[in-house]
């Protein structure tokens, strides 16, 4: 049984705990270095597709929404309260979404070690965003909230990123307008259950996804 102390926000403020109690099991990630509990319906998109090997990436079976677990190299030039902010920058460039307008930073708050199992990590951020981001190199664009933690490892040279992608605004030209309405989407609080529950198993993966990036 996972126990955990969860944060509620409240008009992009922490304002109350509440307790979680959940018996999902925590999955392998990265051949069970690291682990965490992975909201239901998540499809591994390793298994339709061919993923880089210092990521993770799960996709709701019945919706837009994923999530994406990065191990990436130590940013020593940007400091805690900013590393955050430079790698949704990242994220908006990967996604073309750099021009005026296509993004914002909603909110950054450095997240209490007491609230996370992943006590190796020097510092933990949570970012609050939104992009305009196209489907498939599509025209038309769609309005994607992205909450991103990022998790501080200097000693292992290593900043690992878990993003939650949740499309909350749909363009009816994208592929994506097709509704279905028996889908139980993922919230924000099946997002910090991740948080609360990733942890490391084996530092030994960092040695190896360094070597091959």
């Amino acid at each position: 049984m996972f126990e955990q102390l969860q944060r509620i926000s409240d008009g992009g403020k922490l304002t109350r705990f509440v307790t979680l109690v959940s018996t999902a099991m925590a999955r392998p990630l990265f051949g069970g270095a690291l682990s965490a509990i992975i909201p239901p319906s998540a499809q591994d998109i390793s298994e339709l597709r061919e993923i880089p090997d210092n990521q993770e990436v799960f996709a709701h079976t019945l919706t837009d929404q994923s999530i994406i677990i990065e191990l990436l190299e130590y940013q020593s030039q940007v400091q805690d309260a900013d590393a955050a902010r430079y790698h949704f920058e990242d994220v908006a460039a990967s996604n073309r979404a750099l021009e005026n307008g296509s993004w914002e930073v909603r909110g950054v708050e450095q997240v209490p070690q007491s609230d996370l199992s992943m006590h190796e990590c020097s510092s933990a951020w949570l970012l609050s965003g939104a992009q305009l981001v196209s489907k498939f190199n599509e025209e038309a664009k769609n309005t994607v909230n992205i909450h991103l933690c990022l998790f501080r490892l200097p000693q292992y040279t290593t900043d690992i990123l878990v993003t939650f992608n949740n499309p909350v605004c749909i363009n009816p030209l994208s592929s994506s307008a097709i509704e279905n309405v028996a889908a139980i989407p993922w919230t924000l609080h099946d997002f910090k259950g991740v948080l609360q529950s990733f942890c490391l198993l084996d530092p030994g993966v960092f040695g190896f996804i360094h070597s091959i990036t």
